[in-house]
């Protein structure tokens, strides 16, 4: 999507992978009146599947269309919008809950696609035309650069820290804490809120001081890292697991995750502003779909390698084992940043690599 970005149009993009995931959402509260067995299975991967696609278009054009309309305050817009990111993971379980336990199961899906079909006809009237020449970057020019696959690793270690609590920590709370089914969801609340309400700030600071971003991301994987070392906690501490520690954890894990989160990709579209690339919508959907798919790789690995580890070692070995991932980024990324810095000071401006492009080239054919 984000290679043929400029071609098929953003506008379009956003509004025709809207249409097709509230679509094949309202299909997907009907399989259950489909026959039982391979029948309905291969359904539900299909539409699944058909949604990925419509969300992947969405999600990229958006992505692009806010980078090429607020091109200094990237992160700043960004952070903003995690709000309703936040806002939907706290309304969206008791909503749905309460549509399913009241009306049966077609109905969430059905208000939650007609919802997102509504929204296509408002986009179509509001959202102004971007239209832009394709370059000739290429994708896999963008990954050869050292930096950026840092920072995607960084993005797939967040996402996968963050996936790996969906199959896992309910099971947890209800078992560890006995606690009421309904109270699961006040739990995850203080992860939500800290994210959501952090990122526009960090988002901010991002923005109006782009060195700032090396020690957000740096600070953000570590922390993260050592709050799943304590979310069980692990056993080699002999700490016994309180409710108040593990929403504590959960709270700091929401902040660290919006430190990593929002600053990279404006870090991800300067890095190859300094490699040559062309400025324009076209390489803003090429950083767009790498991000966005980055993150959904570690949707997917989280909840698995989660589900498993879970099984096989319990929660508090699985989160401490997952926090290993974000340790890694933070402390691979912070190594890069040390080797760029003193490659900086051996190749100063005044030593004939005047400019920031030929010093970047230089760091990245060292590196």
């Amino acid at each position: 999507m984000g290679k043929y970005l400029v071609q098929i149009g953003a506008k379009f993009m956003l509004v025709s992978g809207m249409f097709a995931s509230g679509c094949v959402t309202i299909l997907f509260g009907l399989l259950d009146r489909a026959p039982d067995g391979p029948v309905f299975i291969g359904l539900c991967f299909l539409v699944r599947g058909m949604d990925a696609v419509g969300f992947s278009a969405a999600m990229t054009a958006s992505f692009s269309i806010l980078a090429k309309a607020f091109p200094n305050n990237i992160a700043t817009v960004l952070g903003s919008l995690e709000i309703f990111t936040g806002l939907g993971l706290v309304l969206g379980p008791p909503i749905g809950g309460f549509l399913y336990q009241t009306f049966g199961y077609e109905v969430p899906f059905i208000a939650l696609g007609c919802v997102v079909l509504i929204m296509v006809p408002l986009n179509i009237y509001i959202l102004p035309g971007y239209d832009s020449t394709p370059s000739k970057d290429s994708f896999w020019k963008l990954m050869t650069i050292p930096k950026i696959l840092l920072l995607c690793f960084t993005m797939f270690s967040l996402s996968a820290s963050l996936g790996f609590l969906d199959p896992t920590m309910s099971l947890f709370v209800l078992e560890k804490f006995q606690l009421p089914v309904g109270y699961v969801g006040l739990v995850f609340l203080g992860l939500a809120l800290s994210y959501s309400l952090s990122s526009p700030l960090l988002g901010f600071l991002s923005d109006k001081k782009p060195p700032l971003r090396k020690y957000l991301l740096i600070v953000g994987g570590l922390i993260t890292a050592l709050c799943y070392f304590l979310l069980g906690p692990a056993p080699v501490l002999h700490i016994e697991s309180k409710l108040w520690l593990f929403v504590l954890m959960l709270v700091i894990i929401g902040f660290s995750l919006a430190m990593s989160g929002i600053p990279a990709f404006p870090e991800i579209l300067g890095c190859a502003y300094e490699n040559g690339f062309e400025e324009g919508l076209s390489l803003l959907g090429l950083i767009s779909g790498l991000f966005n798919a980055v993150w959904s790789l570690g949707s997917f690995v989280g909840p698995t390698l989660g589900g498993f580890l879970n099984d096989k070692l319990g929660f508090e070995w699985a989160a401490a084992i997952q926090g290993g991932l974000p340790l890694l980024s933070g402390v691979a990324i912070g190594i890069y940043y040390i080797y760029e810095a003193s490659c900086r000071r051996r190749f100063p401006p005044q030593d004939g690599l005047g400019t920031e492009q030929e010093r970047a080239n230089l760091l990245s054919s060292e590196t």
